[in-house]
């Protein structure tokens, strides 16, 4: 079966802020797809965060960028374990991010939620093995 990537597309006021941001969490750059405007961020073999400079992101839409204070998407990453979970929190708030709510532990499910330097929210959540081959009531 055809695997296929997302590329999530995200504008940002500094590029050197945010690869030095993603980079202390443990991303890596590709460099190939990389320059003094634009970041490509290594999450997973399938999902590739592009980062580029509001000028630069300008070049693809004709819609106005959008101010990061609203919220038009959640960027939703699952970690091996809850305690997966808590080490990308304390990795993202020692970079600075911005915890942006108390954890939700919903037994099944745990998730805590940040702001990278450029507010879009990312949600890094554990689910239990149980509850994603089963359903909610099997965690």
């Amino acid at each position: 079966m055809y695997q296929q990537m997302i590329f999530p597309n995200l504008p940002v006021a500094d590029i050197e802020v945010s690869k030095k941001f993603f980079t202390s969490l443990g991303y890596p750059l590709n460099e190939q797809f990389s320059d003094e405007h634009t970041a490509s961020v290594v999450v997973s073999d399938h999902i590739v965060i592009m980062l580029l400079e509001k000028p630069k992101y300008a070049e693809f839409t004709t819609k106005a960028i959008a101010d990061a204070d609203t919220s038009e998407v959640l960027l939703a990453l699952n970690a091996e374990s809850r305690e997966k979970v808590d080490e990308m929190l304390d990795k993202a708030i020692a970079a600075g991010a911005k915890e942006t709510r108390d954890a939700q532990d919903l037994g099944f499910m745990y998730g805590r939620a940040f702001d990278d330097p450029d507010g879009h929210t990312f949600e890094i959540f554990w689910m239990d093995p149980a509850a994603v081959e089963g359903g909610p009531e099997q965690g």
